[in-house]
């Protein structure tokens, strides 16, 4: 079949929205801030709780997919077999996910709630106990939901049903064929956005680190913004390189590297830390995680008023999350080709969960201790420096840190590669009409805006910029989450159906089956009707 090389609507306005974005922040960057800073104000303390609901809503949705009916459903055709391992997958999965943050906040945000606790009296032992509980539930199950709500519907119409690989493909059976017109047009400019300022995010946040540990490491370097630009502009270059080759060999090989690296450098800290005390730090922080979890989820502080913890670190990581869904769950739906819906959303929730807890166990207890065995030296370091040098100042205190700290700082940059080369990826899949394999032109055109929003982002405000860019993108994006998630029960709600009287059709008497048939027929073609066009490059594209 003919391939559609041609640029779509959403490619030209979401590229004109952010050119002009990067334009104002580039020109008026102490505006760029203080408008950003309002909405974000007005976001935060008046739609709080709406973030707190979605996120709540995308976790029991997750439960029922895993537990509910249609869990043997499979992502394309009955008799597919998945297209990658456990492990590639896997891999997939880290590095889209949360690679990047897992890095920078691994010791910064344990060691900052110990000191600043939700509940208990900071620098006791009740908040180091709490310390690892709020930082596993920022990384735990409402995350990895979220990612699968947009992953699996995006999944479920691509492969099952070839549809595009669009967000607004599973606006079908909802808004019809509005969803190929400018109301589709808008949900997938919105998506554009939403990923856009999502991995601007991940950017300066790796950029600022990576800084940190060369600044750390070598005399001469500075972290200051001009440095972080020069980074960026580096890592551009290099990301750029690896979006050339296609997800098959850039992405793939930079994840095994970077799970490699990254169980690596647990391992180092493991052994030569405190390993008791990790094991059983792990084990306290997964009951406590998983009995606080209701109040966690609810608590808005309504009667206290104190609202500085919940804006600072929930709020800002549901925002992140939900704006980085279309990226990731985009990303995660391309990789998961054959695999149960059961099996998806376990492999996409339980394991990186798992992993996230041993990983916050491992460099939230090193860090916490490295912390009270230099009086308190470590947080204070971080308080006048920054989280971004947490890592790097916590790696100072261990054997061999300048080679560690280097392997830290080269694991950060393989991370940000790939973050940025998946994004890109995501991208032009969404401004191409949902080609699986987008051209190395429109990736390198999507590369360079990520580049350029991070970079504007850093220079109008830095981190805080960063965060609060994220709350607004994700905002209305939630919204698109929820609908799409709406829509994808009301699918498979009807493919079950069909295939439950397919099922006795087979096992009646000739009678009840002439009658099924016509009822069947029936629900078949309705179910069709409700469905996004199929996409005709599914045959036709060239494999990368």
């Amino acid at each position: 079949m003919k391939k559609n090389n041609k640029l779509t609507v959403v490619f030209w306005v979401a590229l004109f929205l952010a050119a002009v974005f990067i334009i104002w922040g580039s020109f008026l960057p102490d505006n760029v801030d203080a408008v950003l800073g309002a909405i974000d104000g007005f976001i935060a303390n008046n739609f709080g709780w709406f973030y707190l609901l979605a996120t709540t809503g995308f976790v029991i949705f997750a439960i029922f997919l895993v537990v509910g009916p249609y869990g043997r459903i499979k992502l394309g055709k009955p008799d597919e077999k998945p297209e990658y391992s456990y492990f590639t997958w896997f891999a997939f999965l880290f590095t889209a996910g949360m690679g990047v943050g897992l890095v920078f906040f691994g010791v910064a945000e344990p060691l900052t709630h110990y000191y600043s606790p939700p509940n208990a009296d900071g620098g006791t032992v009740p908040a180091a106990e709490e310390s690892l509980q709020y930082t596993l539930f920022h990384w735990g199950f409402h995350p990895w939901a979220t990612y699968a709500v947009v992953a699996l519907t995006l999944a479920y119409f691509k492969f099952r049903h070839q549809a595009p690989a669009l967000i607004s493909s599973a606006f079908t059976p909802l808004i019809g064929d509005r969803a190929k017109g400018g109301l589709g047009h808008s949900i997938d400019v919105l998506a554009v956005f939403a990923t856009i300022f999502g991995i601007a995010t991940s950017l300066g946040l790796g950029a600022t680190q990576i800084t940190a540990g060369l600044s750390f490491t070598f005399d001469g370097f500075e972290n200051n913004i001009l440095t972080q630009l020069l980074v960026i502009f580096i890592v551009t270059i290099l990301f750029l390189l690896s979006a050339s080759t296609g997800i098959n060999r850039g992405i793939r090989y930079l994840s095994w590297a970077n799970i490699v690296v990254a169980i690596g450098l647990m391992v180092f800290v493991f052994i030569l830390g405190s390993t008791v005390q990790m094991l059983d730090s792990f084990m306290t922080t997964m009951g406590n995680y998983i009995q606080n979890l209701p109040s966690m989820t609810f608590s808005m502080n309504a009667f206290t008023g104190e609202r500085e913890f919940l804006n600072a670190w929930t709020l800002f990581y549901w925002a992140w999350w939900i704006g980085w869904s279309p990226f990731v769950g985009t990303f995660i739906a391309r990789v998961s080709r054959g695999r149960t819906i059961r099996e998806f959303v376990l492999g996409v929730t339980a394991v990186p969960v798992i992993f996230s807890a041993i990983w916050f166990a491992i460099f939230g207890v090193a860090g916490i201790e490295a912390d009270n065995a230099s009086g308190g030296a470590l947080y204070e370091l971080v308080t006048s420096e920054g989280e971004e040098v947490a890592l790097f100042a916590f790696l100072e205190t261990m054997p061999m840190d300048v080679i560690v700290i280097g392997l830290a700082v080269l694991l950060i940059s393989s991370f940000f590669i790939t973050s940025a080369d998946s994004a890109t990826f995501v991208l032009g899949m969404l401004t191409t009409g949902g080609r699986l394999n987008p051209t190395v032109n429109v990736k390198v055109i999507w590369g360079l805006i990520l580049s350029g929003t991070a970079a504007v982002l850093l220079f109008s405000g830095g981190l805080q910029a960063l965060e609060m860019a994220m709350l607004i993108a994700a905002f209305p994006f939630a919204v698109v989450v929820i609908l799409m998630g709406i829509s994808l029960i009301k699918a498979l709600s009807s493919e079950y159906d069909i295939l439950r009287l397919e099922s006795k059709q087979r096992e009646f008497e000739p009678d009840y089956q002439e009658e099924s048939r016509r009822e069947l027929e029936e629900k078949r073609e309705e179910f069709e009707k409700s469905l996004p066009d199929e996409d005709v490059e599914i045959e036709g594209e060239e494999k990368q």
